[in-house]
């Protein structure tokens, strides 16, 4: 039996998982990766190895009729059954998840007890749309693979780098003592470009860096020394730049107007800024960047161009909390693929000394910055599964 890493990233509608063969080091590709899509309407399962190859799409009728959560918990078995009839011998020896919110408590990766998962748990409130999920990911894996160690991985640990004045709302202190301050996410990602740095950059991979990871969620982060100053995300996944169906920053009268003059109440104004706004809702078309670039509705440039404009003021900002700016990082499915957005947050940032290789963009290249930039501008794919699967191991 060959024994593996398997990592779970647990959303309300959708499981990521990947499987690493177990070994020094760890390989970055994934020995077979796939998603569970339509949890909660009609369960899809796609598994690919690392080839890229289809090894299984499945799709499960028979969990339709469902709730959500037991469709959560079955296709989980599911997937579990599939590993060990067709996983070629596979031993899973730890199951890592990605877990969005570890709150002040956990600055690093943690092999879970009952008290942390009881922590995990009490943390719902500061993530209601991503952390019940993450915590039942545990509790259906704890069943299914009984005695197998596993291992939270935190997006908010990475940020725990971050100066006070940085943290804090200027709220009043028994609020901040709540627990009610900045925490960012996206921190697997930045782990991860963190530890490609040095290979791109040299020395230079400590000076002033700021990554953009820009995907259907999207955030960024300012470096020095390889650690988080700021990022763009604070209390919860909401904040900072336009998404693909969150609004980014917001005046927080706006919210309050909506209750008080259009008769929302919580749970709509969470529904209609979480799921009906940033690029959804200003193009009313769609909350894909592919599908808005290819478009020809004033709609739908309408949003792209407020998504760089809101990237490029976004990163003035953090470089005005680094004092400059030495490099620059694209990655997330937008950063990596989409090079009209490269092009024109680059543009906005020349003022810092950026300057773009436009044929370099064009075809990808991983540095995309001209010779005489004063800033390397380069895009690294990002790899947050092979983050979890590291600490994973190694804390096993």
């Amino acid at each position: 039996m060959t024994q593996a890493i398997l990592t779970i990233n647990a959303g309300s509608s959708s499981i990521k998982f990947a499987l690493f063969e177990r070994g020094e080091p760890l390989q970055q590709q994934a020995a077979l990766r796939g998603q569970i899509d339509g949890i909660g309407a009609q369960p899809r399962m796609k598994i690919k190895d690392a080839g890229d190859a289809v090894l299984a799409d499945l799709t499960f009728t028979e969990l339709a009729a469902l709730p959500a959560s037991e469709q959560h918990r079955r296709t989980l078995d599911l997937l579990v059954r599939w590993l060990a009839e067709h996983g070629a011998g596979w031993q899973i020896a730890a199951v890592g998840h990605r877990i969005v919110h570890g709150a002040d408590r956990y600055a690093a990766p943690v092999a879970l007890t009952q008290t942390d998962i009881d922590a995990l748990t009490s943390f719902i409130p500061l993530a209601p749309l991503h952390q019940p999920h993450n915590v039942a990911g545990i509790h259906a894996l704890g069943r299914l693979l009984p005695g197998v160690p596993q291992v939270a991985c935190f997006d908010t640990a990475f940020h725990m780098t971050q100066p006070e004045q940085e943290r804090h709302f200027a709220l009043p202190r028994r609020l901040t003592e709540a627990g009610i301050k900045r925490y960012g996410f996206h921190g697997l990602s930045y782990e991860y470009i963190t530890n490609m740095l040095p290979q791109h950059l040299g020395a230079k991979a400590d000076d002033r860096v700021i990554v953009a990871h820009l995907g259907n969620g999207a955030s960024m982060c300012a470096l020095r020394n390889r650690k988080s100053m700021a990022t763009t995300m604070g209390f919860t996944a909401l904040d900072g730049l336009v998404m693909g169906t969150r609004c980014g920053a917001i005046d927080p009268g706006v919210p309050l107007h909506l209750m008080q003059a259009h008769g929302l109440d919580s749970a709509a104004v969470m529904k209609l800024l979480y799921e009906e706004s940033g690029l959804l809702g200003v193009s009313g078309i769609s909350p894909d960047m592919r599908v808005l670039l290819a478009s020809p509705a004033p709609e739908a440039a309408q949003a792209v161009t407020l998504f760089c404009y809101r990237a490029a003021r976004e990163l003035g900002s953090l470089a005005a909390a680094l004092g400059g700016l030495d490099a620059l990082v694209f990655t997330g499915g937008i950063g990596e693929h989409a090079a009209p957005v490269r092009e024109a947050v680059c543009r906005q940032t020349e003022w810092l000394g950026a300057r773009l290789d436009a044929s370099a963009n064009a075809r990808h290249a991983t540095r995309i910055s001209t010779a005489d930039s004063q800033v390397d501008i380069l895009v690294l794919p990002t790899n947050e599964e092979w983050m979890i699967a590291r600490h994973a191991a190694a804390l096993i």
